[in-house]
């Protein structure tokens, strides 16, 4: 928090100013009714007094005074803004060690049910595409604002790479790149790399194991890093995950060196999920930060929405105790 007109500040001496002088008028009213009052009469004649009550309306109204003089020095704050556009692409491996039940119900269908997630909490604005890879990637779903496109999508993450062997998370950071690029031409790598504010993209790679197949993540995080757009990476699954393929029992603990490298060298950030929920915690946390920008703005609305509160309470109850306006 920050203050614009920080030396309209100083007025708030002059609320306390005027709260010392209520102190003093009151103790001096004191004095001089005691002085001029026969107490004996006027217990009878105004047995009960307001007491506390009296002073409740002023101490409202110099409460008041406190929020509207911040407001007056033009408080600023850091806001979250939705972006007006964006481009993102979640890329989910499909590949056999995805089928792993150490996630409930499979490392898989925790992917895709974290996805639809990520995907309903993002702004309408944003395009969304879809890239589901194994041994190879493709691109499942072009970038787009239709939510319902992209959930057909989803559902068929499962049938199209069933018993795929092979994870190619190079390859699948390359085809979202294509897709970037093909959807938004300011997206080319050599002019988005001389822009000085590129128009936001971002990838997202959901992946249980290090690359085996396809082009090198090393070598395509380079090409996202120079068009500015950050690969998000996600480990799924734990080191206890197992397979059954062809009668036999594989284990397949996930790996995740190469996705820790991949966003470290593009500007993403890194995380690991061992279950479905911390999934689509992460999911929520990426959103967060791909949905919305931090910027400063005013926000002296508060200040002065909280000081006219304060004026209705003390309207009220100088209305409600003594008939009249403080």
């Amino acid at each position: 928090m920050s203050f614009e007109s920080p030396a309209r500040l100083w007025l708030l001496l002059g609320v306390a100013a005027l709260a010392i002088a209520y102190v003093f008028a009151q103790r001096r009213r004191s004095r001089y009714t005691v002085r001029f009052t026969n107490l004996a009469l006027l217990d009878k004649v105004a047995p009960k007094r307001p007491g506390w009550r009296r002073h409740l309306p002023a101490g409202l109204f110099l409460a008041m005074l406190v929020p509207l003089v911040a407001g007056f020095a033009r408080p600023a704050d850091d806001v979250q803004v939705p972006r007006e556009r964006a481009t993102v692409i979640v890329a989910v491996d499909a590949s056999t060690s995805m089928r792993a039940d150490d996630v409930d119900p499979s490392r898989l269908q925790a992917a895709e049910d974290a996805a639809r997630e990520f995907v309903r909490g993002l702004p309408a604005e944003f395009n969304v595409g879809l890239v589901t890879f194994a041994g190879g990637a493709t691109l499942q779903v072009a970038p787009t604002t239709d939510r319902d496109v992209l959930a057909a999508g989803i559902e068929r993450i499962s049938d199209g790479y069933s018993g795929a062997q092979g994870t190619a998370i190079g390859t699948a950071i390359d085809t979202a790149l294509q897709a970037i690029r093909s959807f938004d031409a300011s997206f080319d790598a050599e002019a988005a790399g001389a822009e000085a504010d590129p128009p936001p993209a971002r990838v997202v790679v959901l992946s249980d194991g290090a690359n085996t197949s396809g082009r090198d993540p090393a070598e395509v995080s380079a090409e996202a890093a120079t068009a500015q757009v950050p690969v998000d990476t996600i480990a799924f699954g734990t080191a206890d995950g197992t397979v059954d393929v062809s009668g036999r029992t594989i284990r397949v603990p996930v790996d995740g060196e190469t996705l820790e490298q991949v966003a470290e060298a593009t500007g993403g950030a890194y995380h690991e999920a061992g279950s479905s929920d911390e999934l689509r915690a992460v999911y929520e946390d990426i959103g967060s930060d791909v949905g919305y920008v931090t910027q400063k703005q005013d926000v002296s609305a508060r200040f002065i929405g909280v000081g006219l509160m304060f004026a209705m309470a003390a309207a009220a109850t100088s209305l409600l105790w003594f008939a009249r306006l403080p």
